[in-house]
């Protein structure tokens, strides 16, 4: 049974209660979780509070740095048991859940080398006067992260928030709670002071919302649905506290009839199959130019139906879906298209070994989809990727931006200046041009807009986000 982590030791519940913890590939409980209060939060919050005004307020950027920079090898140590508990808790296939372990440890890496570089500026002003701005750490600051990638998502605001000075409590989804306690304890383990970093689990209706209305909480980060988004932001205006919110995207991929194919087809299926398309960034949309739809279509045809589904261990293409809800989602999704009667191109397998109690899905493509329909609009959260033609430049950006999201998009094209116009047309936090994410780029500011949230993580433009800025003006004749 798992506990709380709080100011460096385990801790029960007051609740009392347990959470199991399930295996997606095959339905089974396997660990149980402790289902947190608000006094729990309350607990947490108060450690974070004693920790930051007693020590990690006066310890210097490079001993943060220090710090980071241990943690960020500890991981590196343990990433095979790191890597293990990712699978089993999340679905994950072996070579993603070790490559969510690298990118935590690359977050650490990057943030420990960044303590000491986040410096105020002075202005120039009227004679007499000195003026100059100071970038201050809010103080506690709370981490919702979702089940989709933990790991990855608690080093990018964790991690952040960390190096600017910040102490935290994090909320992980119950779904995806083990690899984030294990890093607490490693944290514990290379010298964090008891109380930098706390880790309270449960259900996000009874200890998300009591952290985002902690008083004594200066800051939240939350990635998750618009709708979740919406009442963190209502509990946190409540007291004024800042928010930074990544609330998920339905990006397009657009392909233009110069795009070269043998780069774009890999990348297109990598960003609908990647971790069985629960991926708040997925590539859900296909926008095709006209002369090139068929064809397309045809090759993307071959490649889905070698796809294959299975339990996490066996490494396949794609591993199940984190929960049986999130599997009846996404049936409902193609229930409805069914319905509409949007054709089908092709689709995955579901291996023979897979369990019948797991949750997979197999990859679906689909094409002729109505750009109104809910499959355009609304994020699936699956391997389920929806194509539609385009007729030229201007109906391709129209179509890209006929959604309230504006995450991610990919543009495919040869053209220089075509490139430079989409970049600059298509409504999205992040545009790639000729690939899509970048490698992860732990160094590339990351967010949305309309939608899809506020705010920035990831990169150095997160440590912003993670202070306020103080100016002082010194008048001295």
């Amino acid at each position: 049974m798992q506990l709380h982590y709080i100011a460096n030791a385990g801790a029960v519940s007051t609740s009392g209660r347990t959470i199991a913890v399930i295996d997606p590939s095959d339905g089974q409980p396997f660990d149980e979780i402790q289902r947190g209060t608000p006094e729990d939060i309350d607990a947490a919050v108060r450690a974070a509070r004693h920790c930051f005004d007693s020590v990690f307020s006066r310890m210097a950027p490079a001993e943060r740095g220090r710090l980071l920079a241990r943690l960020s090898a500890r991981i590196a140590e343990h990433a095979d048991e790191l890597a293990a508990l990712e699978q089993r808790d999340c679905g994950k296939p072996t070579r993603q859940a070790r490559a969510d372990v690298q990118a935590l440890v690359r977050y650490f890496e990057f943030y420990a080398g960044a303590c000491d570089k986040l410096h105020g500026e002075t202005i120039p002003y009227q004679d007499g006067y000195s003026v100059l701005t100071w970038r201050e750490p809010h103080g506690v600051t709370g981490h919702i992260v979702p089940w989709n990638y933990p790991m990855q998502i608690f080093g990018r605001c964790v991690g952040a928030a960390l190096a600017a000075g910040n102490v935290c409590v994090v909320k992980p989804a119950e779904d995806a709670c083990l690899s984030l306690l294990r890093v607490a304890q490693l944290a514990a383990d290379v010298g964090f002071p008891a109380g930098a970093l706390n880790i309270v689990t449960g259900y996000g209706h009874e200890v998300g919302d009591a952290l985002a209305r902690h008083p004594g909480v200066q800051h939240i980060s939350f990635t998750g649905s618009p709708r979740i988004g919406t009442l963190i932001q209502q509990a946190a205006a409540e007291r004024h506290c800042p928010v930074t919110l990544e609330l998920g995207g339905k990006s397009p991929q657009i392909v233009f009839a110069d795009a070269d194919l043998d780069a774009a087809v890999p990348a297109i299926i990598n960003a609908i199959v990647q971790n069985a398309g629960q991926t708040c960034s997925a590539g859900s949309r296909l926008l095709v130019e006209a002369s090139l739809y068929e064809s397309l279509l045809e090759r993307l045809a071959t490649a889905f139906e070698g796809l294959r589904v299975g339990p996490a261990a066996m490494d396949l293409d794609v591993g199940p879906l984190i929960r049986q809800t999130q599997q009846q989602r996404v049936w409902d999704f193609l229930s409805d298209a069914q319905a509409a009667g949007i054709p089908m191109v092709a689709q995955g397998t579901v291996v023979d070994e897979a369990p019948q109690a797991g949750f997979y899905q197999a990859p679906t493509l689909l094409r002729d989809v109505p750009p109104e329909h809910r499959l355009a609009q609304e994020e699936v959260f699956g391997p389920v990727l929806a194509a539609m033609p385009f007729g030229d430049e201007q109906h391709a950006v129209q179509l890209a931006n006929a959604t309230r999201f504006g995450l991610v998009a990919g543009v495919w094209t040869r053209d220089g200046a075509r490139q430079l116009r989409m970049a600059r047309a298509v409504a999205s936090g992040q545009v790639f041009i000729n690939n899509y994410g970048a490698g992860g780029g732990v160094e590339l500011p990351f967010g949305g807009i309309k939608s899809s949230g506020h705010g920035r993580e990831k990169g150095f433009e997160a440590l912003y986000g993670f202070t306020t800025l103080k100016t002082v003006a010194i008048r001295h004749g």
